[in-house]
């Protein structure tokens, strides 16, 4: 599992996001405070305070790097 910064500040960008996660078949967690949402959800995502950074849990081994470089635009240093 990897675990990433990522900012989803507006609603464009949520839904970008969930087409992106979606090409992939493995799981992925939003982790704010003590709330765990599946990262496919788009319902789920809103329910998030979304203006600060939310962690991403990437359960996958193998195509981390492929995972990354897609999501690159999301991730905050």
């Amino acid at each position: 599992m990897k675990t990433v910064k990522i900012s989803l500040n507006s609603i464009d960008k949520v839904k970008s996001f969930v087409n992106d996660v979606t090409k992939f078949d493995s799981d992925f967690d939003l982790v704010s405070g003590r709330y765990v949402i599946d990262a496919k959800s788009i319902m789920g995502i809103f329910s998030l305070d979304l203006s600060k950074p939310i962690d991403l849990n990437i359960h996958s081994e193998d195509s981390v790097e492929k995972i990354l470089s897609i999501l690159n635009p999301y991730i905050v240093e």
